[in-house]
């Protein structure tokens, strides 16, 4: 039987040693034990757990919650802070803002990074209890703060936890990432971190009241509010506020949905706490068929995302981040006319919002996914990603915001319900006008993140020149960067007739991502006719993909 390598286990009897959390302790002690009897399952978990540092990247950290240095837990989290206090000084840096959201161990970390930023000597304000994200992200602009942190995994699955950094109003990028990362790895024993039991200010309900207060400012205070709405938070800390941000700008209360309407880390009603995910959104569409309602919104678990659902004859279709991210588009044009600035997407969206900018005189600009690279636009006035995330207000949250795009949304359906119309109506307008822009994703969850690797060196060595029915006319690879991208691991395919697939690992999740786009036109006025064309080509595109790289899914 093959025996435990001794540098792991004398790795784990060390972490074991100077653990804080009885709960880690508790864990870890067990796997070592199990280990020394030559068990081999836990042996190879042993050897993940401490094969390396959790990456701080972009995304700052995230992981599984457990023991060892490959995982999200406060010896982790401790480091990271002490990391993150020691680039703040160097930086000149003096306040932060510290948020969490309501997943396992949300709690514990944020108190664990105050009492170590206090320590290092920053003046440090908590947010008062789990909230969204995107109030975080206000209270950095509105307190005058240099810096957040936020903890929270998002939509991730509920084993995860993770830890979001802002630098000034925006989510670091590199190289600034790298810098924390290095301030992280230099840190030493955590007996040796100055830590405080107090001295950070836990902030007020005053500052939810300006959040609230700004959030509801982008709405027209004369439009019209008289739509019935189903909203869930999908187990997240969303549901009280948003009630809040409805009450406020005149709406009636939208229906819950009771099984997922207070915050629970476990998720227990969703495979995963992702409202793109298939079922996710089931239970909301079960509520919403009793309440006759006219729109269906949800949250993601930290609310800065923000999903959308349209009735379609006895069911309800869920609208795609691209169809809602013009559709806030549109509605800011029409509600502004005059507005000026830049509109901004990334590489993976819809090329929609480019046409819709031009045709206003608007600047128009493409990054890289992540609102970490959207918000640095210059002048950006309006900002949103294809994964359900929309900044329609950069002077109040320069970040994505699902509250305030609900807001936006539920203000836009109910002035077109008041007109005799709907969303739907509102899209068939947009595609005779720029076209029909149709996307899909095909996304494929991996186990091992070698398949991912394997997966792109094919399609990099092997490229396909044709993709369903389109040819392939050009070929980017992202790695290489250019002037006006970073660079990426990603692939950029430009197909004939306008379209592109682009593919790429995940940021934050073990999977591989493909967006595919097809533009397809109307002619005479005949949107159902191009809408069905559109999804057979979508779907020879989506297999001829699956089938250059191997995937299914």
């Amino acid at each position: 039987m093959d025996s435990m390598p001794p540098d792991v286990l004398d790795a784990a009897r060390a972490w074991l040693a100077e653990d804080p959390d009885p709960d880690t302790q508790t864990e870890l002690a067990a796997l070592v034990a199990r280990a020394e009897t030559g068990d081999r399952d836990t042996m190879a978990d042993l050897g993940d757990r401490f094969a390396g540092r959790l990456e701080f990247g972009t995304a700052g950290l995230r992981g599984r919650i457990g023991a060892g240095p490959n995982r999200m837990n406060r010896s982790v989290v401790l480091r990271a802070a002490a990391g993150l206090g020691t680039y703040l000084h160097t930086i000149g840096a003096s306040s932060v803002v510290v948020g969490f959201d309501a997943r396992h161990k949300s709690d514990v970390f944020a108190r664990d990074t105050a009492r170590v930023l206090v320590g290092a000597g920053l003046h440090v304000l908590v947010l008062p209890r789990p909230l969204p994200t995107p109030v975080a992200a206000f209270a950095v602009g509105h307190l005058g703060a240099d810096a957040a942190v936020v903890v929270t995994a998002s939509h991730n699955p509920p084993q995860d936890n993770g830890y979001k950094v802002y630098i000034g109003r925006s989510q670091i990028v590199p190289p600034v990432d790298a810098e924390i990362s290095a301030a992280i790895d230099a840190v030493g024993p955590l007996s040796a971190i100055a830590t405080a039991e107090d001295g950070w200010e836990t902030l007020g309900e005053d500052l939810l009241d300006a959040y609230l207060d700004r959030a509801v400012s982008v709405l027209d205070p004369g439009s019209a509010r008289d739509l019935r709405i189903v909203y869930t938070p999908l187990h997240g800390v969303g549901g009280a506020v948003v009630a809040a941000a409805m009450h406020r700008a005149g709406f009636a209360p939208p229906s819950e949905v009771a099984s997922q309407s207070v915050p629970d880390p476990d998720f227990p009603t969703v495979a995963f706490p992702n409202p793109e995910e298939p079922g996710a959104m089931d239970a909301a569409f079960q509520v919403a068929l009793g309440a006759g309602a006219d729109l269906v919104v949800a949250n993601d678990p930290d609310a800065d995302r923000c999903a959308v659902a349209v009735p379609v004859g006895d069911g309800w279709r869920m609208l795609r981040g691209d169809e809602v991210g013009a559709l806030l588009a549109v509605h800011l044009l029409r509600r502004h006319p005059e507005l000026s600035g830049t509109f901004a997407t990334t590489i993976v969206s819809s090329s929609l919002l480019g046409k819709i900018a031009a045709r206003h005189g608007l600047g128009y600009v493409e990054t890289l996914t992540g609102f970490k690279w959207l918000t640095r636009v210059p002048g950006v006035r309006y900002a949103y990603e294809e994964a359900l995330g929309y900044c329609a207000d950069p002077d109040g949250v320069l970040d994505k915001d699902g509250i305030t795009a609900l807001l936006l949304v539920s203000e836009l359906a109910a002035t077109q319900k008041a007109a005799g119309s709907d969303l739907a109506a509102l899209l068939d307008e947009i595609a005779e006008q720029y076209g029909l822009h149709a996307t899909d994703q095909l996304s494929v969850r991996v186990d091992d993140q070698a398949e991912i690797a394997a997966i792109m060196h094919r399609l990099r060595e092997t490229p396909p020149t044709r993709l369903g029915d389109r040819v392939v006319e050009q070929v980017d690879d992202l790695v290489t960067g250019s002037a006006d991208l970073p660079s990426t691991d990603g692939l950029r395919f430009r197909l004939s007739d306008g379209g592109r697939v682009v593919v790429r690992p995940s940021g934050t999740e073990p999977k591989i991502k493909c967006y595919l786009e097809v533009v397809v036109p109307v002619p005479r006025g005949d949107v159902a006719a191009a809408r069905e064309r559109a999804t057979l080509e979508l779907g020879t595109l989506r297999a001829g993909l699956a089938a250059a790289a191997g995937l299914s899914g």
